[in-house]
């Protein structure tokens, strides 16, 4: 079996659309079309039952009158059960019901098969659509998770206007993820699968998040992940201090606790309210995307000879430089000046739009 096909089996896509696309709306029509000719069909049926039983006369039982009418109903031509030679009033019920009953018949089937394949179509084609669009992924976030945080996450990286898949095994989770921010890309399968991973494009990934609601789960999902998404940025929940230190040898770049989180948030929000209101502010406006972000220069940039005021960082439309670190883990130095001169690796903090950050990321591009 090919990886594709491992792949296929795994995973329970979730693409049905739920923000009312025209696919939808059509599929929709058709099913409550398809109700109203089900019950049509039941009614003629039934008198056709009803009316077989009383040519019949009680010389014939339900069976044969079922068998009558469903003869009589798609014409197939089979030899009578209850003579009709003798009964003219029986042989105009037929007519009418032919005439009648025929018509409702073919409607209903005909709508039973579009509704089947439309299905069947809306399924395959939302998927291929889905894997087109993951494919075309690069530097994206696979978020993975059936906890309340993941659905945080999935928010900030939306908002921030950065690309990402949604992975997680409990579909409920998906569809509010789906009715709450739109048609996103998602996964239904195990986090810490292979195949679902690699579905996901892990190993195009700048960044994986796990937010599972057991610390088992994350800690093999965050080694599955190191193990094939090397360079990737990881970062996990947990609920223990002794998860954290078994996830970061597994492969964790960092781990949260969100209840240490919230304790912190508490605690801001009694000695420092007034920032606390700004954060909320940043973070909170309606269509607004300004945060303090991080832009790193290029490992291989040429910044020889190159500042930040010759570059004009602080010239960029939308971003106010704010500090910088020149290595991963070393300190920071706060509103550098114009003259400090630029090293690959370089990481600027600065608080910045989502249109601001990638102007400023287009700038350290071109070095």
């Amino acid at each position: 079996m090919s990886r594709r096909q491992r792949t296929e089996r795994r995973l329970r896509p979730l693409f049905t659309p739920v923000h009312g696309g025209v696919d939808t709306v059509e599929f929709n029509r058709i099913r409550r079309r398809l109700g109203l000719a089900l019950l049509a069909l039941l009614i003629v049926v039934t008198f056709g039952v009803i009316g077989f039983l009383i040519i019949g006369r009680g010389q014939h039982g339900l069976v044969d009158a079922v068998y009558m009418t469903v003869i009589t109903l798609t014409t197939v031509g089979f030899g009578e059960i209850i003579d009709l030679s003798a009964s003219p009033a029986g042989r105009i019920f037929t007519i009418l019901l032919i005439i009648g009953g025929m018509g409702i018949a073919a409607y209903a089937v005909t709508l039973l098969a579009a509704f089947l394949i439309e299905g069947q179509l809306r399924h395959i084609f939302a998927r291929r659509r889905m894997e087109r669009t993951i494919a075309r992924l690069d530097g994206h976030y696979v978020v993975c998770g059936d906890a309340p945080t993941t659905l945080h996450v999935v928010e900030e990286l939306i908002n921030t206007g950065r690309g990402m898949v949604f992975v997680s095994p409990d579909e409920p989770t998906l569809r509010n993820a789906r009715e709450r921010y739109g048609d996103l890309p998602v996964l239904a399968g195990d986090p810490s699968d292979d195949d679902v991973l690699m579905a996901a494009g892990v190993e195009r990934a700048a960044g994986v998040v796990f937010c599972m609601e057991n610390d088992k789960d994350n800690l093999v999902g965050v080694f599955t992940a190191r193990r094939l998404a090397p360079k990737a940025r990881i970062v996990a929940s947990s609920d223990t201090v002794e998860a954290r230190a078994k996830m970061v040898a597994a492969g964790a770049d960092a781990v949260v606790r969100p209840e240490r989180i919230g304790g912190l948030r508490m605690a801001s929000e009694l000695v420092r309210p007034t920032v606390v209101s700004f954060l909320d502010q940043m973070l909170r406006a309606q269509g607004g995307s300004l945060r303090v972000e991080e832009v790193v220069v290029a490992p291989d940039a040429d910044t020889h000879g190159k500042t930040i005021g010759a570059v004009e960082v602080d010239e960029v439309e939308g971003a106010v430089l704010l500090a910088l670190r020149r290595q991963p883990g070393g300190e920071f130095e706060f509103k550098p000046s114009p003259e400090t001169r630029l090293e690959p690796g370089m990481a600027l903090v600065v608080m910045a739009d989502t249109a601001g950050r990638r102007r400023l990321e287009e700038r350290l591009a071109a070095l």
